[in-house]
């Protein structure tokens, strides 16, 4: 080898290529830990109506490593998703030294038994309630049935409609039985749903005699049973009336 020129050439570039490439690398480490690319800005957007300095640097701030070029944008992005009121974050650099930050906010629909809230997706999320500036109707049900009591809380919106009342509360209990109460104070047993009409013709059961049920015993239902096959029982007053007098015994709960 020492006496073939050809390959101590070869040689010789091949380590002049190496200690270049060395000295590329150490150039390039020594300029991304220059302080100018330390990180001096988080600029956040979005939805953020619950989000605010104080949040970002108590949930945030700490859990971020590294600089403009070593920061690690999938933690950036986790860590900002575990903030409360945060459904989903997207993170990306901004020339030299800050991070943008687009925020999507769950928007609450309800509370959700004694301590969430659920979104209008039917999603459950915990954040502080005491942050909210309106009275939200109240859900509850077994685990996993969120979406379902959302949609159906619509339904009972629409449904119930003609009452002059909106649900306030709206409960799948361990069962599957349903129970609304509506703004007006007048509770609702609807029982299980045997079928996909179910609820929809109980629904429409009681909203078409309640012009007559109130004419006659006030406005002040308090409870409504739509259990019956034919019928429905209510309790005014202290007083009960069954609605159709082929009404047989209510369905199980």
């Amino acid at each position: 080898m020492w006496n073939n020129v050809r390959q101590l050439n070869l040689a010789a570039n091949a380590l002049y290529a190496l200690w270049a490439l060395v000295l590329l690398a150490a150039g390039a480490y020594w300029l991304t830990q220059r302080p100018a690319f330390t990180l001096h800005t988080i600029a956040i957007g979005g939805d953020i109506e619950h989000i605010n300095a104080p949040t970002v640097r108590a949930g945030v701030v700490g859990h971020l490593r590294g600089n403009f070029f070593t920061v690690d944008l999938d933690n950036a992005r986790q860590a900002f998703e575990q903030m409360p009121w945060v459904r989903r974050a997207s993170v990306r650099r901004v020339w030299p030294n800050a991070l943008a930050v687009t925020l999507e906010e769950y928007k609450p629909l309800g509370t959700w038994g004694s301590d969430q809230l659920v979104s209008v997706d039917g999603e459950l999320f915990t954040a502080n309630q005491g942050e909210l500036d309106v009275d939200l109707p109240a859900f509850d049900g077994p685990s996993g049935t969120e979406k379902e009591v959302v949609a159906r809380y619509f339904d009972f919106k629409k449904w119930l409609a003609p009452l002059g009342a909106a649900p306030d509360e709206v409960t799948l209990s361990p069962r599957y039985a349903w129970t609304v109460k509506l703004s007006n104070g007048t509770q609702i047993e609807y029982g299980r749903e045997r079928n996909p009409q179910t609820l929809a013709e109980r629904s429409h059961r009681l909203t078409a005699a309640w012009g007559a049920v109130t004419a006659r015993w006030g406005k002040d239902i308090e409870y409504a049973d739509l259990r019956y096959p034919n019928g429905f029982a209510i309790r005014a007053a202290g007083m009960r009336f069954i609605g159709n007098a082929t009404a047989g015994k209510p369905a199980a709960k």
